[in-house]
């Protein structure tokens, strides 16, 4: 079974930008594995709490990376 994991910070990614990156990731593994992938294919978007992660001996926070995703909201007519 073809796995995925996605390890992002906490908040930085919408309800739809996480369903994008498990629909070209299992995409990406048809491509590579045939159609019988499609069905068996996982993919883990996990979030880490900020301040959980680092780089270059550094804690990283949000704040350092830039403001957090905004809300997934579809502007209406009218």
């Amino acid at each position: 079974m073809p796995f995925a994991n996605f390890k992002v910070p906490e908040k930085t990614l919408t309800p739809k930008q996480k369903q994008e990156i498990v629909t070209r990731t299992t995409e990406l593994y048809v491509e590579i594995y045939g159609e019988r992938a499609r069905a068996n294919t996982m993919v883990l978007v996990e979030e880490v709490a900020d301040g959980g992660w680092g780089i270059g001996g550094d804690v990283l926070t949000l704040a350092m990376l830039g403001a957090a995703a905004e809300p997934d909201v579809t502007p209406t007519e009218g």
